[in-house]
């Protein structure tokens, strides 16, 4: 599976790439079908069904209000989290949608179902959409939220990134060897394959480089913003945010780094820990690989912005495309859905691409890097899900501090080394996808078990 490295970086709303961007993807979908069938203008009532995942921490990720914006006409890329409250509560005062200009009428207690012991068979995260024109049926489909933002209909193949004239880009690969021959015989860096790759993809190496700028400009604008909002977090549980009072601390003693070797894991967990409050408050992130992960590679990124001797905005580019590389491994051989894997394929992945991604930047070789991801991941091996009230929160914020810091580690460790290591990428990842299909479903994103129900909620 060849993908664009901007399938893996996507723009979205929090809390979770699988329960809110995934599902208001789907609903615009639906639309979309319904505008080329020419049913819209006969659609009188819309029922929408949440399955398994989606049905059992819907609620706490938003997807009720997901589905909504959905079928409102909103993109998750570009709403502003500030009209996702005001579209949810104006649609649920007055029970009606603004569906293709036109109001139909709609209450999302009785049209939006949760259907929490019954899964689709494709994937835990199933939705079904009906469109009625009075009792009339006039059309439906099943779609699966299947991890980091990406949706899949029933019957379809996951689709590809191919070129303007439909081949795929120069330099396929499925594999952590293949991708590792190809650099090898093509005398290329792992970034460099997969931005020739991105080339072909988007035609212009322009447009290629303002998109990698933008993400990372969404990712520090995610940073910034964390840092100077405080509050309880929306849900329930009265989390107080700590990245406001955390950040304004280490701002006020900058001789502490000169007395602490390691104040800048203080600096990278303010990193992750803003990003991942802004994610659990709805606000905007980047997908990387999903939400509930979305701190640990900025985290990672701002590190070697802002410690690392020799940064630049071409390692910055370069941490991002080696970042995606690792990342559709995972999403090819794998899974990064932690309602399919459990929360090794979220934080664990990464942790991973966030490990190889700085291997690269700090000029390491391929086999390093390679060294370096499958390290990030091989201490992540059986991480459950089980999130508190099924909220994007606990333990769900704090795991972005641990991935992060992981990561760095692991990069360091692979720089250390000669890239020579006895357990591969390739195997670590499927040892990954192994234990996911092992895992009791309670541990996989149901709230079901481990601290969900080990955790008084108030």
């Amino acid at each position: 599976m060849q993908l664009s490295i901007f399938d893996l970086f996507k723009v979205g709303v929090g809390p979770s790439s699988s329960h809110t961007v995934g599902p208001m993807w789907a609903m615009c979908r639906f639309l979309k079908r319904l505008t080329r069938s020419g049913f819209l203008d006969q659609v009188e009532r819309l029922e929408v069904h949440l399955y398994g995942s989606l049905a059992l921490t819907g609620k706490g990720h938003g997807t009720d209000r997901a589905v909504i914006l959905g079928l409102s006409g909103c993109r998750p890329d570009r709403v502003l989290p500030a009209e996702v409250v005001s579209i949810f509560n104006q649609v649920c005062s007055r029970k009606e949608l603004v569906v293709g200009g036109r109001i139909i009428g709609f209450d999302p207690v009785q049209h939006i179902g949760f259907h929490h012991f019954e899964t689709l068979p494709r994937h835990p995260n199933g939705i079904r959409v009906e469109a009625y024109s009075s009792d009339r049926l006039l059309d439906h489909r099943e779609y699966f939220s299947v991890g980091g933002g990406f949706v899949v209909e029933e019957g379809e193949v996951e689709a590809v990134a191919l070129d303007a004239n439909g081949a795929a880009p120069p330099y396929p690969f499925t594999t952590a060897i293949q991708l590792l021959e190809l650099c090898n015989l093509n005398n290329l860096t792992v970034s460099q394959l997969m931005l020739e790759n991105e080339l072909s993809i988007q035609g212009d190496k322009q447009v290629v480089l303002q998109m990698l700028d933008r993400i990372w400009q969404v990712m520090e604008e995610s940073i910034e913003r964390g840092c100077k909002q405080e509050g309880i977090l929306p849900g329930g549980l009265g989390i107080r945010r700590r990245a406001k009072s955390l950040f304004e601390d280490l701002k006020s003693r900058p001789e502490a780094a000169l007395r602490d070797p390691l104040a800048a894991i203080d600096w990278v967990s303010l990193y992750a820990l803003a990003v991942n409050e802004e994610n659990a408050a709805g606000g905007r992130v980047v997908t990387a690989p999903t939400n509930g992960a979305a701190g640990v590679i900025p985290a990672v990124l701002a590190y070697y912005m802002r410690f690392m001797h020799g940064a630049s905005q071409k390692g910055m580019r370069e941490f991002l495309a080696t970042a995606a590389a690792i990342g559709m491994l995972y999403k090819h051989n794998a899974s990064i859905s932690a309602a399919e894997v459990g929360c090794q394929g979220e934080i664990g992945v990464a942790c991973s691409m966030a490990a190889g991604a700085l291997a690269g930047a700090m000029g390491g070789s391929c086999e390093q890097i390679e060294n370096a991801a499958e390290i990030g991941m091989e201490h992540n091996l059986g991480m459950t899900c089980d999130p508190i009230g099924g909220l994007v929160q606990v333990p769900c914020i704090e795991r972005n501090t641990m991935g992060a810091i992981k990561a760095i580690n692991a990069a360091r460790l692979a720089l250390r080394g000669d890239g020579q290591h006895r357990v591969s990428l390739d195997s670590v990842i499927e040892t990954m996808h192994q234990t996911g299909i092992d895992m009791q479903s309670k541990y996989k994103e149901t709230s079901q078990g481990g601290l969900a129900v080990n955790v008084v909620e108030c």
